[in-house]
């Protein structure tokens, strides 16, 4: 869900009703399974009770207001609004009592078991503690456990997973509905949407000065770095079995006939995703002369996803994640050097000293680290045992990151491989894992890139202030407005709902042109024996290929003396000098 979306939500729900386009139960659930999958609004359950509520209530301080669950029943089954429900429906308009009638009676088809199996793991937990400050029970507790009792009954129930049925399962005569904490999260959201409306606009601002002060490029004449090129490719799949640490693991690689040396390019996917997702990156940058390899992660992979539904596996992912992502790239640099550096006919040697990685999401967390950015886990394990973790303005990814607070200071400071030269990070999340210092520690060259409306890495906390936060001389904010969290190719699966292309934004196409543009100029520059490309990693390149509904922008930095004034107000600071 974007932001802009978020904000319509909550805001016109005021609490007492639902109000969005398009059905918020099925965008909410959509958007959020992106990088969490069934978390979002199914972070309901418990054992059974004879129990059931018979109303919601509503109360803010002194002040509380009430509706039964059989009112609520009857406009779901029948449309009818009785003068119970009357009293309410008098304030909204008819668009929006229909929609409202959808939401509750929406099915959502998840069976008891993938939905017991996320509540019961870490990232569930949470999420439920979280809601429950939102959801009580009738004695105004925490409706932990209550909902994740009504969720778990709905889903086994003939009926199925509906808003109405939890309703009618929650194991309390009543369901208490917090809306001094509903204020709060409104508030949240809502701060956080302005804000990130302002960075984008310093983000514009910077970009139009840059602009300026760069020769202008005719659209016509530009070089189409989104086209394929010249080299034809080969694609093997290896397996590859570290022993030491049992880790057994597949990647792709797409090699380009090219007899020389060939840059080498790694792609490190998302939370739940697969090496498919980035088949099509991998295959432009082959065309252009790069070695390119796509990991799949296993532990955090598409097989754990589906391992989690079918009760096979506890956890949505594995803490040790965090460590295996990164050591996965180093045991596949191991061990190209060993399988590959015989010279194969038309084929040239992989140039395995100086590579680079691209990394999406928690795939961007892998890059990060490996080029060398630092863990504060002081910082990050204060933000993850606060009662609400933040997630009330909005950054889901910290159910991600908090899942990294039991690592060791000594794991997680030897990630950083030297042979990891330059960095595309996607989407990326971490800004509580590596903070300021950790960031600032990085000195290859690095490229963020931003989607204005990520719903789950936003842009403002995870991308544009950790911009504000490098020191190395060579790094590039790409931001995409109205861009998503997800990058949906012409190949994506469209009955895979964790990779549909409308979670993409409003023009997927357009998206992974822009990805297959800048990830190719970014290597061209910083990774290729003679760099031809230095003018297209400039604003006035990026303003000759921006198109609606999706502008693209390009900053070096955020230093024009009004932006880096406001810039200050909207990100923290480093509280110590970095290093040099």
């Amino acid at each position: 869900m974007s932001w802009h979306q978020w904000r319509k939500f909550w805001l016109g729900s005021g609490v007492t009703r639902f109000k969005k386009r398009s059905g918020p139960w099925t965008s909410l659930i959509s958007r959020c399974g992106q990088l969490f999958g069934i978390g979002c609004l199914s972070t309901l359950l418990y054992p059974a009770t004879t129990v059931a509520a018979e109303q919601v209530s509503l109360f803010y301080g002194p002040f509380e207001f009430s509706i039964s669950v059989s009112s609520l029943e009857r406009f779901a089954r029948e449309g009818t609004v009785d003068s119970e429900l009357a009293a309410y429906a008098k304030h909204a308009k008819p668009e929006e009592i229909a929609e409202f009638r959808q939401i509750l009676s929406y099915r959502l088809n998840l069976g008891v078991v993938p939905v017991s199996q996320f509540l019961y793991s870490s990232f569930g937990e949470i999420s439920l503690r979280f809601l429950g400050n939102l959801i009580q029970t009738e004695a105004h507790q925490n409706g932990f456990y209550a909902l994740r009792a009504s969720l778990i009954l709905a889903a086994a129930d003939p009926e199925g997973l509906t808003l109405l049925n939890v309703l009618k399962k929650f194991p309390t005569r009543t369901m208490r509905i917090n809306s001094e904490f509903a204020l709060e999260m409104v508030r949240g959201f809502t701060d956080l949407y302005h804000q990130t409306q302002q960075a984008t606009t310093l983000i514009e601002r910077q970009f139009d000065a840059e602009a300026k002060t760069e020769p202008a490029i005719n659209p016509d004449l530009a070089p189409k770095l989104d086209q394929p090129g010249e080299w034809k490719w080969t694609q093997e799949t290896l397996t590859l079995d570290d022993r030491r640490r049992q880790r057994r693991f597949v990647v792709d690689l797409y090699r380009p006939q090219r007899p020389d040396s060939v840059s080498t390019l790694i792609i490190s996917p998302g939370l739940w995703a697969s090496r498919s997702n980035f088949a099509e990156l991998a295959q432009h940058l082959a065309s252009h002369g790069f070695a390119v390899v796509v990991m799949d992660h296993p532990g955090s992979n598409r097989q754990q996803l589906e391992a989690l539904l079918a009760g096979r596996a506890r956890e949505v992912v594995r803490t040790s994640e965090f460590i295996d992502r990164p050591l996965d790239v180093s045991y596949l640099l191991d061990e190209l050097q060993r399988r590959t550096q015989t010279p194969v006919s038309g084929q040239g040697t992989l140039n395995l000293q100086s590579v680079g990685i691209i990394g999406h999401s928690f795939g961007g967390y892998t890059a990060l680290a490996l080029a060398g950015a630092t863990f504060d886990l002081a910082s990050l394990r204060q933000e993850c045992e606060s009662s609400q973790i933040n997630l009330n303005v909005g950054n889901i990814s910290l159910l991600l990151q908090c899942s990294a607070i039991g690592l060791s200071p000594q794991a997680v400071n030897r990630l950083r491989d030297p042979r990891v030269q330059a960095v595309v990070a996607l989407n990326p999340i971490g800004s509580q894992i590596f903070g300021p210092q950790g960031i600032g520690q990085l000195q290859v060259p690095v490229m963020l890139v931003s989607g204005s409306e990520d719903a789950i890495a936003p842009a403002l906390l995870e991308q544009i202030c950790p911009f504000t936060w490098l020191t190395t001389p060579n790094q590039y904010l790409v931001l995409i407005q109205k861009g998503s969290h997800t990058y949906a190719s012409a190949n994506t699966n469209q009955n895979d709902p964790f990779n549909a292309p409308e979670l993409a934004g409003p023009d997927p196409a357009l998206a992974y042109r822009y990805l297959n543009t800048m990830t190719l100029a970014f290597a061209k520059n910083h990774l290729a024996a003679a760099p031809v490309s230095a003018s297209f990693l400039q604003a006035s390149y990026v303003r000759s290929i921006s198109q609606p509904p999706l502008p693209l922008k390009l900053v070096r930095s955020l230093d024009e003396p009004e932006v880096a004034q406001a810039m200050t107000q909207l990100c923290p600071r480093p509280t110590v000098a970095q290093n040099p």
